[in-house]
């Protein structure tokens, strides 16, 4: 089941049918620690609507899918991802950290957005004015509840200057958490199973209107278990309302940094399609 947050309500797809109700409280929505079975019990009453209505909704706008919880993410979890952070790294001697976390029994996480950061779907997202070289990267997303459990999954988009983090490691939080920083959505893929290790997350970056960039890995290059990184999240930490946790990124464009007015699409198979365009800040 997926659901969607719409600007004057809730759309909930399930089983190939649409169900439009009122608009939620998504600090206690995402506060349960039994979204799916609340959802199928609240939706009884809401109205059913044909497949072309709800399509006009959804093009209207989506916002995205959370309440005021908060976004963190894992880093170095692909070995592409090792790869680059180590290139961009070699000059400031950094290199050595981010192959050292890759194999090490500790991920990498950080803090990345409070809701008030984060874009929604077909908003702007940002680039710093402050970096000279930024990229969007792609990211499975876990909905974790307060006790630590992985309810369901959306795409994320987690913006990054290399510049800024390339040039010091203890600039991470510089070139990862500001104004339009993160986007999720287009809604939350509901369920309790893990998505399948061939689901394909891709990116492509559009300027003036062309392709300039596409790539694309399996979520079988992901080295961590989804659980395992949720689990490591909430060893010292407790969330009230539940979380997000990107789980990084196995897509890093070479020789390309984003300019303002690009379109970023991003895709994972089984949840959807997350779209924005790039500002600056």
């Amino acid at each position: 089941m997926k659901i969607y947050k719409l600007p004057s309500g809730t759309l909930l797809e399930k089983n190939d049918q649409y169900f439009l109700g009122p608009s939620l409280h998504w600090n206690e929505l995402l506060g349960r620690e039994n979204l799916k079975d609340y959802l199928n019990f609240e939706s009884k009453g809401w109205r059913t609507l044909e497949a072309e209505e709800a399509e006009k909704l959804l093009e209207v706008g989506v916002l995205a899918p959370m309440g005021d919880q908060e976004i963190w993410a894992a880093g170095v979890t692909y070995y592409r991802s090792r790869t680059a952070r180590m290139e961009e790294s070699q000059d400031a001697g950094g290199a050595d950290f981010y192959d050292k976390v890759y194999a090490a029994d500790r991920p990498e996480l950080f803090f990345k957005a409070t809701a008030s950061r984060v874009s929604s779907p077909g908003g702007k997202v940002n680039i710093r004015k402050d970096s000279t070289w930024d990229v969007p990267e792609p990211e499975l997303t876990l909905v974790i509840s307060p006790a630590g459990r992985i309810q369901g999954f959306t795409v994320g988009n987690d913006m990054s200057s290399r510049s800024i983090e390339g040039e010091n490691p203890l600039y991470l939080p510089q070139a990862k958490v500001y104004q339009g920083c993160a986007s999720i959505g287009p809604c939350i893929l509901v369920q309790d199973e893990v998505l399948s290790e061939d689901s394909k997350v891709r990116l492509e970056i559009f300027r003036e209107g062309q392709l300039a960039f596409a790539g694309e890995t399996a979520l079988s290059q992901l080295k961590r278990k989804p659980q395992e990184l949720a689990d490591w999240l909430f060893r010292a930490n407790t969330f009230p309302i539940g979380c997000f946790l990107m789980t990084g990124t196995g897509i890093v464009p070479d020789n390309f940094t984003l300019g303002e007015g690009d379109k970023v699409r991003i895709g994972i198979d089984g949840i959807g399609v997350l779209e924005n365009f790039i500002g600056r800040i």
